[in-house]
């Protein structure tokens, strides 16, 4: 992952100066047409199509002048516009008849020149055989026409693809020779180059206290020569300072140096890849120190910044850091799902250092496919080490060798070619046996949640049994006390009132008076001990039906939840109690998934149920104003197959209708015996 741990720097430039140092020193003409047309081109507002062609009609002429000088001069500053303004082919074709001209006229200068032109395209693309047979080639020319100016950058130049296929050793040679030819020509800016390489190759063979003495003798270069120097460049150092102490697990002094770094505020803006880089070193050594929440806002940040710019390899660093926190605090499921997103990032991108460093970490975080992810960790390890020590080996030869080798160039490209075939073809039947193991997993996790799911229905069936028992005890228990109210009490009532009426024929006042008073009262009594026994008989029909009630709490639950406001309606002539408890347990499981759905998925504002009884059918409607999908390109998963599944189930029939930014709308219809 050295790519993208720390941020490389390098105010390099691509072709050179045309000072010669006395080598040569050719006089320039603006005078004829190819000069013209190479002026026009380099007109500021000019479109590129407008640009190639007067680059292309200056190329034209040039090819027919004749081989002097003057025209190798001319055909030199073309090639460096091309390469500029990245016109490949034609800056090839450009550079090849330069060549071509250079070897006839015995002209060391532009050779070496178009040799470290070379040299630079092929590292770009990347393409590091040729291109470091390129310099290689403008080092043994400039060694040879003794001309110091620019040989540093070609050194340099070539330390970064000896860097980039693990060859430190090499690298560290390179530069210490760079290091002598920039001291002694006072170059600046290849001088702090060369400091930072040199920290960077230290840090990779974990000699750090190495590596900050390196990086901080490019802080006193900044310091001295700040002019000199691109932007951000003692940010940068101040990265890869805080990035050794926090390899040496000094967390607190790496903290330091990243705060001092983001001190500048223009970096956001202006360079956010580095601002990138500093706020996720910043919070793994938060992370580290257990500032767990100040961790987590800088990954976040990062990892928005880099999903914007489309930075994928850093995506894949953002995401494994973030799993690393989920461990952390102990969320395993958020942990998996960021290393699985990592994984599948860097295999699709086929960043395989990334790949290497996501698997290093999914077998920490994922304990059951741990031994998994370690062997293909340690395969691939190995598989690249192995082409590492090969592109070291075959560097030490074209440095030895480099006039048999350019020779050999052919026989050399197909033996990279199998290389490379056979790789991809050992990754591809890795992959797929990845890609199996993964299936029969997911097999088998799925048929464990089946289970459960069975499992769960056969408890529910269990409570709704129970639930009928306890209310068919309570029916017999309830009819008992109705029954002894109207036969017992009410008569008892009934034949005291009569026996009251009977002496209802005393004329006396009082007692006429008192006689209708406990008359009334006996009324009274009469009509509160009917009403009750009414009540009882009745209850159980006004009774909120259990499956009623579990639905009633869903949506309780629902709104209390989650934001979107939810609405429902209930037929009242659809008789629950009547309805087979499978079917209720198919409603209600589809209602269930149908608002997971939609809290996962739709960013609904409202959702709209109804149960509805016509025609002796059950019609369940659920929908949503969210942003749904495309019904025909819509993979069903797990989820939407148990909803058809235990649709057909009731013998009903499941419909989904939806479009994007049109939400969603589900209808279950079953028919009632």
């Amino acid at each position: 992952m050295k790519n993208y741990f720390y941020f490389l720097f390098f105010f390099l430039i691509p072709f050179g100066c045309d000072n010669t140092k006395g080598n040569k020193l050719v006089e320039k003409s603006t005078n004829d047409s190819s000069s013209i047309y190479l002026d026009k081109a380099q007109k500021k507002n000019i479109k590129q199509s407008e640009k190639l062609k007067y680059y292309k009609k200056s190329f034209s002429i040039l090819k027919n002048q004749t081989n002097d000088s003057i025209t190798r001069s001319k055909l030199f500053e073309l090639t460096k516009e091309l390469y500029k303004n990245n016109f490949s082919e034609d800056f090839l074709e450009s550079a090849n008849l330069l060549t071509t001209l250079s070897t006839k006229a015995k002209d060391s200068f532009y050779l070496a020149q178009i040799h470290r032109s070379k040299g630079n395209y092929y590292k770009n693309l990347p393409n590091y055989d040729s291109s470091f047979i390129h310099y290689t080639e403008a080092e043994k020319i400039l060694k040879k026409i003794k001309n110091n100016d620019g040989l540093s950058l070609v050194l340099i130049n070539r330390s970064l693809i000896q860097f980039d296929t693990g060859d430190y050793t090499g690298a560290d040679k390179a530069l210490n020779s760079a290091y002598l030819i920039s001291k002694k020509n006072n170059e600046i800016a290849s001088l702090y180059a060369i400091s930072v390489m040199m920290g960077l190759t230290s840090m990779e063979t974990k000699d750090f206290d190495k590596a900050i003495k390196y990086f901080n003798n490019g802080l006193e270069i900044i310091k001295n020569n700040n002019n000199l120097l691109g932007e951000f460049n003692k940010e940068t150092c101040l990265n890869n300072i805080g990035l050794s102490y926090q390899k040496k697990e000094d967390y607190k002094k790496s903290i330091d140096f990243f705060k001092t770094a983001l001190k500048n505020k223009s970096i956001k803006s202006e360079d956010p890849e580095l601002y990138s880089l500093l706020i996720d070193n910043l919070g793994y050594s938060y992370l580290k120190t257990g500032n767990l929440d100040e961790a987590l806002k800088l990954f976040l940040e990062s990892l928005k910044i880099r999903e914007e710019l489309k930075y994928y390899n850093l995506i894949v660093l953002s995401k494994v850091h973030l799993s690393e926190y989920y461990r952390q605090i102990k969320d395993t499921s958020n942990a998996k799902k960021e290393i699985t997103e990592a994984l599948f990032i860097a295999k699709k991108k086929k960043t395989h250092r990334d790949y290497i460093a996501a698997l290093k970490q999914a077998s920490i975080i994922d304990v059951q496919n741990a031994s998994t992810y370690s062997k293909e960790y340690i395969r691939l390890s190995d598989s690249i080490r192995n082409v590492e020590i090969l592109s070291q080996e075959k560097f030490a030869r074209i440095q030895l060798e480099t006039d048999e080798i350019i020779k050999e160039k052919d026989i050399l490209e197909d033996k990279n070619r199998s290389l490379l075939y056979t790789f991809i073809g050992v990754v591809f039947l890795l992959s797929m046996l990845f890609v199996v193991r993964a299936q029969r997993a997911r097999t088998k996790e799925l048929m464990f949640k089946q289970a459960q799911q069975r499992a769960n229905e056969e408890i529910y069936n269990l409570l709704m049994a129970q639930q009928d028992v306890i209310d068919q005890s309570r029916e017999i228990e309830k009819k008992k006390i109705a029954r002894d109210l109207h036969d017992g009490i009410l008569s008892r009532m009934f034949g005291a009132r009569l026996n009251l009426d009977s002496i209802n024929h005393l004329d006396d006042p009082e007692s006429v008076k008192k006689r209708l008073e406990y008359l009334n009262e006996l009324k009274e009594i009469e009509q509160d001990i009917r009403e009750i026994s009414h009540d009882l008989s009745r209850e159980k029909q006004d009774l909120i039906n259990n499956f009623v009630s579990i639905t009633t709490n869903l949506f309780e639950e629902q709104t209390a939840t989650h934001s979107a406001k939810l609405t429902y309606f209930m037929d009242s002539s659809i008789k629950w109690d009547l309805v087979k408890n499978n079917i209720k347990i198919n409603v209600f499981r589809i209602l269930q998934e149908g608002l997971q759905n939609i809290n996962k998925y739709a960013k609904a504002n409202t959702i709209t149920v109804n149960f509805r009884k016509e025609n002796n059918e059950l019609h369940i409607s659920i929908e949503d104003d969210g942003i749904g999908f495309d019904v025909s390109k819509k993979s069903k998963g797990i989820g939407m197959q148990n909803m058809i599944s235990r649709a057909i189930d009731c013998n009903g029939k499941l419909d989904i209708n939806s479009s994007k930014e049109n939400g969603t709308k589900i209808t279950l219809n079953i028919p009632l015996e």
